[in-house]
């Protein structure tokens, strides 16, 4: 077993979980997503995105696009959410915030899709 291809794996996959875990339930209600669990997801995903660094493959440069684009979904998430928090409709900047995490976790999907994809088609 790889240790390298582990962390890897496990990084890709906890990005989606955690990501997921902000982005489920109701689209406007505050108390259905957690300040927290967001930058738990940001860092998660940074992390990921350092690890996807240096595979020169099209599979890897494709990874690595994805989760730049998580990251970005993501850390322009927690922007609105700082900005705009306090204001007169909390509902309205939740469902900012929750749309952007739902683009990010799509990226997470066609992300943990592609790991998947290149898992089953390797070969010993």
């Amino acid at each position: 077993m790889n240790l390298e291809k582990v962390v890897f794996g496990f990084f890709i996959v906890m990005a989606m979980t955690l990501n997921f875990g902000f982005f489920i339930g109701e689209i406007d209600n505050p108390l259905h997503h957690h300040v927290y669990e967001l930058y738990a997801a940001i860092v998660v995903n940074l992390i990921a995105t350092v690890l996807k660094f240096g595979d020169r493959t099209q599979i890897g440069a494709i990874h690595l696009a994805t989760s730049l684009v998580a990251d970005l979904q993501l850390i322009a998430a927690a922007i609105v959410w700082v900005v705009f928090s306090g204001s007169a409709d909390d509902s309205i900047t939740i469902t900012r915030v929750v749309s952007l995490s739902g683009g990010a976790l799509v990226a997470n999907v066609v992300s943990v899709a592609l790991l998947l994809a290149e898992t089953i088609t390797l070969r010993r």
